[in-house]
């Protein structure tokens, strides 16, 4: 998460999403959230300056940053220079290997100012590792964090919302004002924490076919279920469905959909 007291020191690149976390009310507030304590095995996207990177190096001394601008890596490492166990790694969240950190005992705890424009693939990749994750901490857009915890039948209800709920625990925490950062970004922010569960409460039979579902559903979701799913199915399949093919999308639950996944996957 991204911090300058002297925002001189860098200038933060639009082409990197950057917006620097000011706010000291905001920062022990995030810090607080997360708790971290020794000998943890914590993982920050995105630390930029080191606004929540410090707070959180004095209670967890042993840290693993990845940051996109090499610009920044100097100015990390002359800041912390005193914290050994801080290990910095210049490269692309959305590109990184997270299985890397595991621990066995020791499952990952990630926390980070995700970039609005990468915000969702990156949240896919993260849930490739979910099974090695015991906890996530981001800042996103206020309206990613409403649609992350949407339910059935809400407007913000959609793929998103499903594909994250099938894996973790959803708990929006706090809104953070524009008024936080520099500069300041057009749009209110939002902390949200994410448990993953040790096994989906729902376990689908083929997640490939469970995305595929869930991605058809919401590219037209004013579609009712037939409409949508006569392109995967024949009509003698789709009449073995154990569904009311006239509901729309935004009505099935993620166990819904599940199960539906599950159906299709034995006819196919």
């Amino acid at each position: 998460m991204n911090r300058s007291k002297t925002v001189g020191e860098h200038q933060a690149r639009k082409r990197f999403g950057q917006n620097f976390l000011v706010d000291n009310n905001i920062i022990e507030k995030i810090v607080s959230a997360i708790a971290p304590t020794p000998n943890q095995n914590l993982i920050e996207i995105g630390p930029g300056q080191g606004a929540i990177t410090g707070p959180v190096l004095e209670k967890c001394p042993r840290l693993n940053v990845i940051e996109l601008d090499r610009d920044l890596i100097p100015l990390l490492q002359k800041k912390f220079h005193q914290y050994p166990e801080l290990h910095i790694h210049q490269g692309d969240a959305l590109k990184t290997d997270f299985s890397q950190f595991y621990r066995e005992g020791k499952p990952l705890r990630i926390i980070g100012n995700l970039p609005y424009n990468i915000s969702t693939p990156l949240m896919f990749h993260l849930l490739s590792f979910s099974g090695q994750i015991r906890d996530m901490y981001f800042m996103l857009q206020k309206e990613v964090v409403t649609r992350l915890a949407a339910v059935p039948g809400d407007k913000n209800y959609g793929r998103l919302s499903i594909m994250v709920q099938y894996y973790c625990q959803v708990e929006p925490l706090f809104q953070v004002p524009p008024t936080a950062f520099r500069p300041a970004p057009k749009v209110e922010s939002a902390i949200v924490r994410l448990l993953p569960y040790p096994e989906p409460p729902y376990p689908a039979d083929d997640l490939q076919l469970l995305s595929r579902l869930v991605r058809a559903c919401f590219q037209q979701r004013r579609k009712t279920m037939r409409n949508t799913l006569k392109h995967m199915l024949n009509a003698e399949q789709l009449e073995q469905l154990g569904i009311d093919l006239t509901r729309r999308p935004e009505t099935l639950s993620v166990e819904d959909f599940v199960v539906l996944s599950n159906q299709i996957g034995a006819l196919l």
